[in-house]
């Protein structure tokens, strides 16, 4: 089933030598073949839900000494920023296992583990599944793809004695503030204060703002499962996701790159390096550090 490609990725330093862990969980483009034979949409519009080329605009996360995982499946055939079992009665022509969560607010949207749409609402399949191939993914794909992540944030932590994890993610060209109009280039995540110390997320927003982006906090994306699960502020570990406006570096209609990617990616760059350098400033204080 997945046999034809590697699943995923670890693009390590020769020395890990920041406390950060880079992870795009979403921008995998390559699709298996009977992925495709079952789905109705074409090989563009299937890709209407990647996180497209957010490994390349957070590529130089090695450089500055942190690793960077990356997936290489797409996010249409499983979904690893879900719970493990986030699956769709609807999908499937067998009934699902009991301890599957059919009613979370991202089944309900078509937007579980194993995805019933790609954005605007496009059907990704033209018949219903047996309910084994999403077991079969979920076990050769989520499991091994947090088994690694979960490794590398245990690493980290050991150390350093602390860890900060982004989840780095596109977010559509379209998106405007409820009730102010305005788009944001970026949006931090942190589960309203949850998954990361307000130090941390404030010193992101700060940083990009300064670079000239308009920057916001948690609205309308305030983080998903990765963020939520691995974020531990308390431990010591820090959870942030990033989103970054799609419109600024793609054409949404026929994905290819806009002349100015490049110069996006090395405002990235430079946020990358002023993250860690804050932290570095800032590592023996207990708002980051484990108590």
């Amino acid at each position: 089933m997945t046999g034809e490609f590697e699943l995923f990725e670890v693009r390590e330093p020769q020395t890990q030598s920041i406390p950060f862990v880079y992870n795009s969980p979403h921008s995998g483009r390559r699709y298996p073949a009977r992925f495709l034979d079952q789905s109705r949409l074409d090989g563009l519009a299937i890709r209407r839900s990647e996180d497209h080329y957010v490994e390349e605009l957070f590529g130089a996360a090695p450089d500055f000494g942190a690793p960077l995982l990356l997936a290489h499946f797409p996010r249409a055939f499983v979904d690893v920023n879900r719970e493990p079992y986030e699956l769709d009665p609807r999908m499937f022509f067998d009934p699902v296992p009991s301890f599957a969560n059919i009613n979370s607010v991202r089944v309900a949207g078509g937007l579980g583990t194993i995805p019933r749409i790609v954005a605007e609402n496009m059907e990704i399949y033209a018949k219903r599944l047996p309910v084994a191939e999403a077991l079969e993914r979920i076990e050769a794909v989520y499991k091994p793809y947090h088994a690694c992540l979960r490794k590398l944030i245990a690493r980290t932590h050991a150390r350093f004695g602390f860890g900060v994890l982004v989840d780095c993610h596109s977010m559509p060209g379209n998106i405007r503030i409820a009730g102010s109009g305005i788009r944001p280039d970026f949006i931090i995540g942190d589960r309203y204060g949850t998954s990361a110390s307000a130090e941390l997320s404030q010193a992101a927003l700060e940083f990009l703002e300064g670079l000239g982006f308009v920057a916001v906090r948690n609205k309308p994306y305030a983080g998903g499962f990765i963020t939520e699960h691995y974020g531990r502020p308390a431990r010591g570990l820090h959870a942030v996701q990033i989103e970054v406006n799609r419109a600024l570096y793609v054409d949404e209609t026929t994905l290819a790159k806009r002349g100015d990617f490049g110069a996006l990616a090395g405002s990235i760059a430079v946020f990358m390096q002023q993250m860690a350098e804050f932290v570095a400033d800032y590592a023996g204080d207990t708002a980051l550090a484990a108590e």
